[in-house]
């Protein structure tokens, strides 16, 4: 089912380089630095990579005693792939500024169920504010003089402000925000895993379907364009959207599934039924570990 993604195409914009910057709220954020330079690509070329990189970066934030190794592969992630888009992500419609208040369903970041649209944009441009956000104007995409800025507004110029406002050069999130996304993907994957495991009573499967409803969102829109071949574009209008929708397929996936590597505990598609090592050297390894350990008891009882 997953393979659906391989005759698929969607397009997002990740910068050169990204920084940690602490705001005034006392925050950590991840934005472009100055001398970041934006460049459009297809998510959708490679993504099984990409939601085996969200899963596994996740894994880490669940460790406590792994927060150092979890940051560096949020960086990495993020010079990778780009930021999530959370600012398109949250409310009930891409299209949010348009309207007086951007209305957000129930989510793990804001309480508030609505806010004003600029006080609630404002919350992903903690650094500097474009001039559409500080302003009584109606909102509008103000691109100047950057030869980038010039090129994403004619490459996206169908698309809603809220989406091409998480281009900007200014746009940042929240680091904790996206810690905190990357562990609910693995805690999902966890729970499918946990879910068949036959040691999982009855009573553990009712706490895993559970955990398993709250999983979803809400759905990109797609149009099927006539190129060389048929092929479906996806409006995701948010990365975090777009690797929601990949990870459904991948969960769901019977030819290739997500399984867990049993060396060393990193997220693999499996090539075939059987596979249990994301790679040869972990099998290798485990296997020498196994007849080391195998040894040392052999020699303690004797």
């Amino acid at each position: 089912m997953f393979n659906i993604i391989q005759k698929t195409s969607s397009h997002w914009v990740k910068y050169s380089e990204y920084i940690i910057k602490v705001a005034r709220d006392g925050h950590r954020y991840i934005r472009p630095s100055a001398k970041g330079k934006a460049i459009v690509y297809d998510p959708l070329k490679d993504a099984e990579t990409l939601v085996v990189d969200a899963l596994n970066v996740g894994l880490l934030h669940m460790s406590s005693s792994k927060q150092a190794m979890a940051e560096a592969a949020t960086l990495e992630f993020v010079h990778k792939y780009g930021l999530l888009g959370i600012v398109t992500a949250l409310p009930t419609t891409p299209t949010f500024m348009d309207y007086d208040m951007a209305y957000l369903p129930k989510n793990q970041f804001i309480k508030a169920d609505a806010l004003p649209k600029k006080e609630y944009a404002t919350l992903f441009f903690p650094f500097y504010r474009p001039e559409y956000l500080m302003g009584d104007d109606e909102p509008r995409y103000q691109v100047g003089i950057d030869r980038d800025a010039l090129a994403l507004a004619a490459t996206f110029s169908d698309k809603p402000l809220g989406m091409t406002m998480s281009f900007e050069l200014a746009y940042a999130e929240r680091y904790d925000w996206l810690a905190l996304q990357f562990k609910d993907w693995a805690f999902t994957f966890l729970t499918s895993i946990f879910y068949y495991d036959e040691k999982s009573d009855e009573q553990a499967r009712n706490l895993y379907r559970s955990g398993m409803a709250a999983f979803g969102g809400a759905t990109p829109t797609y149009r099927v364009d006539l190129q060389d071949k048929p092929m479906i574009i996806w409006d995701f209008h948010s990365l975090l959207l777009g690797i929601q929708m990949m990870f459904s397929f991948a969960i769901t996936d019977e030819a290739k599934p997500l399984r867990l590597c049993r060396h060393c505990d990193k997220v693999f598609i499996a090539r075939h039924p059987n596979a249990a090592f994301c790679a040869p050297q972990c099998k290798n390894q485990h296997n020498v570990y196994k007849s080391r350990a195998k040894k040392a008891e052999g020699e303690k009882g004797a």
